[in-house]
């Protein structure tokens, strides 16, 4: 089951989006972006717990324990 995100906290270093400029959209996490065009988030975008990740040859997924299965 993969589950719409409304993003909240940026995947890569779970920083908070709080409004105040530095959300996971911000010039903050350009470097974020970057890294997660090329490898599975490693925290819930929703909550920011940490995320069980398994990365095969074909591709990846990551669950959350609260929201469910992202996947590539």
């Amino acid at each position: 089951m993969t589950t719409a995100v409304s993003q909240q906290f940026c995947g890569h270093c779970g920083g908070a989006g709080n409004g105040g400029g530095d959300g996971p959209t911000s010039d903050a996490h350009r470097s974020c972006r970057q890294r997660l065009a090329m490898e599975p988030p490693r925290f819930c975008p929703q909550c920011r717990r940490r995320m069980k990740v398994q990365v095969t040859p074909l591709g990846w997924t990551a669950d959350c324990s609260r929201h469910g299965r992202l996947a590539s």
